[in-house]
Formats: C-alpha cells, sequence, structure tokens
C-alpha cells in the first residue's frame, strides 16, 4: 500500500483540521461537515494525479485545443454515516463517477472495550476494473475499512482501491497495510499516535458523525 501523508508538509489542510479539532468550533455542525468536505476536495485533487489520461481535442469559440482528460471509471464509496461530507467533497470534484453506500457501525456488548464491527446495509455498482475510492474520515483500528472491504468484494475486484481518511491513528494504518492489497492508496489529511483502549483516536477529534449530524441513540 502506498501511503500519502500530507501532515508530512504544511499546507492549507492544517487550518481545517485545527477546526475539526477544536471543540469550540465544533459546535458548529455545518462548519464541520464543511471541513471535512473541503479535505475531500483536497485529497481528491491529489488523488487525480495518479489517474491515467488521455489527450481530448476541445472546441473553443477561437479554435481548437488538447486537453488531456482522465480516463478511469470510478466508483466513490463512504461508510455511512460519517462518511457523507467526505463523500461530497470528493463527489465535487468527481462529479462523473458511479456511486455506493455501505452503513459500517462499532457494537460494543456490555459496554465492554472490545468491539466488533457491523456491516447492514450496501448499495454498490460493478468494481470489476474499476478505481474504487473509499472514503471514511477516521481511521482509528482500520476493522470498520476490512469489513467494508470483504463486503464490497462480491460485487468484484477494482482495478485499484484508494481510500480517503481525515485522521488515523498509527496503528489502524499498520493494520490497513496487511490487510489491503498492495495495489492500495491511502490518502489522509494526519495521523495520531495513540489509540484508546476503546478504539478513540486520541487528540483524534471525537465522534465524526455525532459531530456531522447530531447525538444518536
Amino acid at each position: 500500500m502506498t501511503l500519502h501523508n500530507f501532515s508530512k508538509e504544511n499546507s492549507i489542510l492544517n487550518q481545517f483540521i485545527a477546526e475539526l479539532r477544536d471543540v469550540n468550533i465544533q459546535k458548529d455542525a455545518m462548519r464541520f461537515r464543511k471541513n471535512i468536505e473541503r479535505i475531500g476536495e483536497v485529497l481528491g485533487y491529489e488523488l487525480s494525479k495518479t489517474l491515467n489520461y488521455k489527450d481530448k481535442k476541445v472546441e473553443t469559440p477561437f479554435g481548437h485545443k488538447k486537453v488531456s482528460m482522465p480516463q478511469n471509471k470510478i466508483v466513490l464509496c463512504s461508510v455511512l454515516r460519517a462518511g457523507l461530507p467526505l463523500h461530497q467533497g470528493l463527489l465535487n470534484y468527481f462529479d462523473k463517477a458511479e456511486n455506493a453506500f455501505i452503513s459500517a457501525y462499532r457494537h460494543h456488548r456490555d459496554n465492554q472495550d472490545a468491539f466488533k464491527v457491523i456491516v447492514k446495509y450496501l448499495a454498490a455498482p460493478s468494481l470489476t476494473n474499476k478505481i474504487l475510492v473509499l472514503s471514511d474520515p477516521m481511521l482509528a483500528t482500520g476493522k470498520t475499512l476490512e469489513n467494508v472491504y470483504s463486503a464490497l468484494k462480491k460485487h468484484g475486484i477494482p482495478k485499484q482501491i484508494h481510500i480517503v481518511s481525515v485522521i488515523g491513528s498509527k496503528s489502524g494504518v499498520e493494520y490497513v497495510k496487511e490487510i489491503f492489497p498492495e495495489y492500495t492508496h491511502l490518502w489522509i489529511a494526519t495521523i495520531d499516535d495513540i489509540l484508546s483502549s476503546k478504539g478513540y483516536i486520541i487528540p483524534g477529534l471525537g465522534d465524526a458523525g455525532d459531530l456531522s449530524f447530531g447525538l444518536k441513540l
């Protein structure tokens, strides 16, 4: 797997990440969602540099011009519900992409630290020979992405996989490296060192789904 860790250099992503982490700015759910969406746009732009391109002649009012255009068939897949703002950011740039949606949530039995990830809903087109872009803002343990990838396999084998995340843990990133095939790219805005006993990123930013859409029962 190829890792693209954008915390290695300074960029406008620093501002978006700082606002996502800030407990006072977090109170504005619309601002929180927008910052995740903007991160999706930035990472989507960087991802686009790895695609295949072909020259196309474009007619202008004054003549013609050759422009290199992306050729890959892309499927954007978001992990519900936290992945929706990130998905939107990617969709803003890859507006011709097909879309897939999958639900995955943690189940802590009897409030124990240990949990399993349950996948209940999946809607996806064929993935065969396409570029699969998985968007999940929080890469904590990596088990959610593992289960999502396992569920998606029945829809075909993609030509390449791109995982797009906002924040990850070091251990989660290492776990994903072991689970996903070599032709996978991970695009991530920043990585934190610590994972709590309950599988939450420290210092992280909290629950991205709750902060985006409100508390759940």
